[in-house]
């Protein structure tokens, strides 16, 4: 645990010290709101509301998390396999690179509705929905990095392999946020609650079993 804690530290010193990254992602969110907002101004249709969202978060998120293994360079990934295993640190990557992504949900959510007005029927349910598809994300953009990283940082890799692996992911999400704004009720989500834990749950394991194979090279 120790070891996991140090890697989210690491990387949260590394960001405050170079906030470029950080600071051109939500600059790119922020953006990208702006320029929906202005042209269209309004949107009726739940389903476009939240599909609209949804690519918003995507694409930001590729843009925050490329350089999460990128930046690492060869002498700093033979140091730090000295002092920790493979699966200690793919997970303090993908916990630090999740709770990013839920944060910048967060404010795109809080500014998206504003721009956007929309009468959201269950807004704790529209939360969560949010935070398990933007965790999963941060998982499935972790790996993508590493691998990415392995390939002479072409991060044109992460977008040709992450959006096939994240369709699922983004179809169950879209649903399960739609259906909050709609304020279903909770027996008619569960279904899709499951398959949202459960994705995380593979997603998580699946890095911590492949990236061993990636640390090695």
């Amino acid at each position: 645990m120790k070891q996991v804690l140090a890697v989210i530290f690491r990387n949260l010193k590394s960001d405050f010290r170079d906030p470029n990254s950080i600071f051109g992602s939500l600059l790119f969110l922020i953006s990208s709101l702006f320029v929906c907002y202005i042209s269209i101004n309004r949107i009726a249709s739940i389903p476009t509301w939240v599909a609209l969202f949804w690519i918003i978060v995507i694409f930001a998120s590729f843009n925050a998390v490329a350089k999460s293994f990128v930046q690492e360079t060869r002498d700093k990934m033979i140091y730090i396999y000295s002092l920790m295993s493979p699966a200690q640190f793919i997970i303090g990557k993908m916990l630090y690179n999740g709770l990013l992504l839920i944060l910048m949900s967060l404010i795109a959510i809080l500014i998206y509705s504003g721009l956007f007005e929309m009468a959201i029927g269950n807004l704790p349910m529209l939360l969560i929905g949010i935070l398990l598809g933007s965790a999963c994300i941060g998982m499935i953009l972790s790996l993508l990095s590493s691998i990415a990283s392995k390939a002479s940082g072409n991060l044109t890799l992460m977008a040709i392999l992450g959006l096939p692996i994240m369709l699922p992911l983004i179809l169950t999400a879209t649903k399960f946020t739609k259906n909050a704004v709609d304020g279903l009720d909770w027996s008619i989500q569960y279904k899709y609650l499951i398959v949202l834990i459960g994705l995380n749950i593979v997603c998580g394991a699946l890095s911590v079993v492949l990236f061993p194979y990636l640390w090695r090279e």
